[in-house]
């Protein structure tokens, strides 16, 4: 991916992010309703979420977060990267009791990275591991697991679990200097084969080849010879440099080859989140005043087709109701809906209700047609022809009515739940993004577990 996409992926994720704040923070954005203090209380951590995604987008930070069990080196990988002891390392399981980060910049000098270290996964406590596990990774951009040697149950069940955060994931294979060659092969290709899925159709695809690494973030010492000039000989022990380069390599290539469009992607699922919580709240807040607003529609489109003698004015009438009824509920939820969208998702329930709307359209053409004909009849004192046009008007009418009653209770649940696919929404921008991802990319490989 060259650098003029990612700076245009990076860039439609800022216009998505600016316009998603300028409308959720705006109160002209609910109309005519007056202002709900409960629901301004309930979006507010929501509000700032998506403030968080575009101030990151802003700094142009991107954040790798180091995961692993106790005692793996995840602090002495850190530190590798860095090229100093930042971070506390030790042989004492929980040296590291909180995440901490720290800020580094590469040789390149090109991007900005922050490191993110975090306590080993199996020394915190159950939903308390699982809440600080779930919060680090939506905030990264890239997550490296660190094993030191054979992977274990409780290991792949976090590598697993962490893959689900649908954020990029490096396999980093520590310690490998404690191994002779032989057995530190053996346990790489048990890792590959873990990893990849490759040669066991039970196993799934959680990284390629290229994501899994081996390293030596902090060499045991090693005794040398040491002969001195006046043929003195001694032993000492000397810690040789970290082997990092490897790991590093891999990361500086994720970045420079797709780290704009991370980044853009990360901020816009953060505000997509964001986006559907907004909306949830408040159709849940204003349950009430859309019940009455689906009532009112309803009997209005019953009355409209009981007085309208021409099937085709029914029709007509129908939809443009429908449609209002649509964007009305929009506005109560104070959610973006142009008349296009309000057509495109009318349009949507109606193939979405397994033939139910539209076998009501067709009784109510049906219906109509021998309403009109009834209507012209009368129209030359046929007391019959009367009482048959009633009876019709009467009877499409509750069919129209309790069509507008479903195109209201089912444009709410497609309101909460599409609230981010406008034009410039955050669904509609990964999608635009995913589709012109190039194959040999890791955003490539992610596509489906994000669902576009």
């Amino acid at each position: 991916m060259n650098q003029t996409q990612q700076e245009t992926h990076f860039n439609q994720a800022r216009a998505c992010l600016q316009q998603a704040l300028s409308w959720y923070s705006s109160f002209r954005r609910h109309w005519n309703y007056p202002p709900n203090i409960e629901l301004q209380a309930a979006v507010r951590n929501d509000l700032q979420s998506l403030k968080s995604a575009l101030d990151k987008l802003d700094q142009k930070v991107i954040r790798i977060a180091a995961f692993g069990l106790v005692s793996r080196g995840k602090s002495a990988v850190v530190n590798g990267l860095l090229g100093q002891k930042v971070l506390q390392t030790g042989p004492i399981n929980g040296v590291t009791t909180w995440p901490k980060s720290v800020r580094w910049t590469p040789e390149s000098g090109k991007v900005q990275v922050e490191l993110i270290d975090t306590p080993g996964l199996d020394e915190i406590a159950g939903q308390t591991r699982a809440d600080m596990a779930t919060e680090v990774a939506r905030q990264s951009d890239l997550i490296l697991f660190v094993v030191a040697g054979d992977i274990t149950r409780t290991e792949y069940q976090a590598l697993c679990e962490l893959r689900q955060s649908q954020k990029p994931l490096i396999l980093v294979f520590n310690k490998v200097d404690l191994y002779p060659e032989k057995d530190r092969e053996a346990i790489y290709q048990q890792l590959l084969r873990l990893g990849t899925g490759e040669g066991d159709r039970n196993l799934p695809q959680i990284l390629s080849k290229n994501e899994i690494v081996m390293v030596a973030a902090e060499p045991q010492p090693i005794c040398v010879r040491v002969e001195w000039p006046d043929g003195k000989v001694t032993q000492e022990w000397e810690t040789p440099p970290p082997q990092i380069d490897e790991l590093k390599e891999t990361i500086l290539n994720i970045l420079n080859r797709e780290g704009r469009t991370l980044l853009a992607l990360n901020a816009l699922s953060q505000a997509k989140v964001a986006e559907e919580n907004i909306a949830k709240k408040t159709i849940d807040l204003r349950q009430e005043e859309a019940e009455e607003i689906i009532w009112r529609y309803a009997k209005y489109k019953a009355l409209a087709v009981a007085i309208n003698p021409f099937a085709i004015l029914d029709l007509i009438g129908g939809m443009v109701t429908d449609l209002a009824l649509i964007r009305a509920l929009a506005r109560l939820y104070g959610l973006p809906m142009t008349s296009y969208e309000a057509g495109k998702l009318w349009r949507k329930i109606l193939l979405s209700s397994g033939g139910l709307l539209l076998s009501e359209i067709g009784s109510s053409l049906i219906l109509g047609l021998g309403k009109t004909t009834a209507a012209f009849t009368s129209a030359f004192e046929s007391p019959a022809a009367f009482t048959t046009y009633a009876s019709t008007a009467f009877t499409q009418a509750g069919i129209a009515g309790y069509g507008a009653y479903t195109v209201g209770r089912v444009a709410q649940e497609y309101l909460e739940k599409g609230s981010s696919w406008g034009p410039l929404g955050p669904s509609t921008v990964i999608q635009e993004i995913l589709t012109k991802i190039e194959p040999n990319t890791i955003i490539y490989r992610l596509r489906q577990e994000l669902n576009f």
